[in-house]
């Protein structure tokens, strides 16, 4: 036995328990099951995980009966594809029938048939990496594909020629993309020449599928390593086709940066920035996506001056409306188009403000348009100096420094993150002895404005203000 496989047989043995009583479970009823693909390969990569997945001889409806009574909570949500899934204790099990499957080739969902054997069910799986299996109870190891070997080289393989797997399921692509991003695997040279061939293909896969994988691979540990494979292959061209075309040729002088590796080092320095996020859950896909494509409205803007300077005039408000529109094409939630569209839209206010001290005024506007964003709008603007002008970025982060002390300042001294203005509608009414109507939103911001400005006046001030205001109005 290699020092692989008695690896793998020790990590095994942590998860034995849940595992064997299900295998003793199966074979007592006269029907094979396995663990097989993901969990068998993050055994071997010495990753845990709660969520398991088998293979079974045994039709859903055996199954079913199978886990009754074993199992904590069982759900047939997937059984129409004939899995049937279940919780034991802490663990979540998927037990899926033998599958074969063949492809219309105008669509990524198969026409499921049932197997008769684990062989056949592996050899159906997207990569050598996945399609192995542990046979339960007896723990022994099929792995017909070499994805032992291809573990232990970090390589990214198909079990049978890479042409045929993602021409029966083009989602495979994004895919290899993902997994190079999660566990930093390289794809054979056959895998990313089939990518670069057959990209056009993804466009068949609904939009919401390729939501899903973008984020998956957004939120891995090395996302920089899946997006460039999904550039230089050109599924980025079908899939997020703002993303290559940051890739600006440089003008005659050289005078700007390349703004594709600029966006990708700007996502690095994101991900070492997350710690600082506040009451958000990370690995952030909001805070990633956004610090991705912050710069995209730049192609759009981008103008040859006449002294040879390149300038990208409100590349950020550009940026902003195709973010939106990109995002609401991959079907992602509403709250999620209106976070980073917000923060693209945002992500140059800091330096508008120059390097002088923040008056109050600035930093309460600062504030109230970053609202719920305000910690992720920290990180990515912290995020975007990728200057290697020691002193030009040190200067930056001092800057940033200062703002965010002026914040917390002012946090103590007023409401910051609930900024209103000293006077509600009703009582705008009554001062003015109006109805409900234009004017009292009129009023209302007016009111507002001084707030910012002024900060907490008090109702008998803002009251006299108010009046000045409306007797003065032309």
């Amino acid at each position: 036995m290699s020092a692989l496989q008695r690896k793998a047989v020790q990590l095994l043995l942590q998860i034995a328990p849940v595992v064997d009583e299900l295998g003793a479970r199966f074979a007592s009823a006269g029907h094979e099951i396995a663990l097989v693909g993901g969990p068998v390969r993050d055994i071997l990569l010495g990753r845990g995980s709660k969520d398991l997945d088998f293979a079974t001889s045994a039709r859903p409806e055996a199954v079913e009966k199978l886990l009754a009574g074993w199992a904590d909570h069982v759900w047939d949500i997937g059984k129409a594809f004939g899995t049937i899934g279940c919780r034991k204790g802490e663990w979540v099990l998927e037990i899926t029938t033998y599958r074969s499957e063949s492809y219309d080739r105008t669509s990524r969902k198969p026409e499921v048939e049932y197997g008769d054997n684990l062989e056949g069910d592996l050899a159906r799986r997207d990569f050598a990496m996945n399609a192995m299996a542990v046979r339960l109870p007896s723990h022994e190891f099929v792995d017909p594909y070499g994805g032992r070997a291809d573990v232990a080289n970090k390589m990214i393989r198909t079990p049978g020629s890479p042409e045929d797997s993602f021409s029966d399921d083009p989602l495979r692509m994004m895919r290899a993309a993902r997994f190079a991003a999660q566990l930093d695997f390289t794809p054979d040279p056959a895998v990313v020449a089939a990518m670069t061939t057959m990209a056009e293909r993804i466009t068949i896969v609904s939009a919401e599928r390729v939501r899903d994988e973008l984020i998956k691979l957004i939120c891995a540990p090395h996302p920089r390593i899946g997006l460039d494979l999904l550039v230089s292959t050109g599924l980025a061209d079908h899939v997020l086709p703002e993303l290559p075309a940051l890739r600006l040729e440089d003008d005659e002088h050289h005078r700007h940066k390349d703004v594709y590796q600029h966006s990708l080092t700007v996502l690095d320095q994101a991900i070492d920035l997350e710690d600082r996020l506040d009451d958000v859950e990370t690995p952030d896909f909001v805070v990633r996506f956004a610090a991705l494509i912050h710069d995209i409205g730049k192609p759009r803007t981008r103008k040859f001056e006449g002294d040879g300077k390149v300038t990208f005039h409100h590349h950020d408000v550009v940026g902003a409306k195709l973010a939106r529109k990109r995002m609401k094409a991959l079907r992602f939630s509403n709250e999620q188009i209106e976070q980073v569209s917000k923060l693209v839209e945002l992500h140059l206010r800091f330096h508008g403000y120059g390097t002088g001290e923040w008056t109050d005024s600035a930093v309460r506007r600062y504030v109230r348009d970053a609202g719920e964003l305000l910690s992720r709008l920290h990180v990515l603007t912290r995020a975007d100096s990728t200057t290697r002008n020691k002193r030009k970025a040190e200067a930056l982060r001092s800057a940033y420094d200062d703002l965010e002390k002026r914040i917390e300042q002012l946090r103590e001294q007023e409401k910051l993150d609930a900024i209103r203005p000293d006077l509600d509608g009703n009582q705008i009414m009554e001062i003015l002895g109006i109805g409900p109507g234009r004017e009292v939103g009129e009023a209302y911001h007016f009111l507002m404005e001084l707030r910012m400005d002024e900060g907490p006046l008090g109702e008998d001030r803002a009251r006299d203000a108010l009046l000045t205001w409306w007797n003065n109005r032309s």
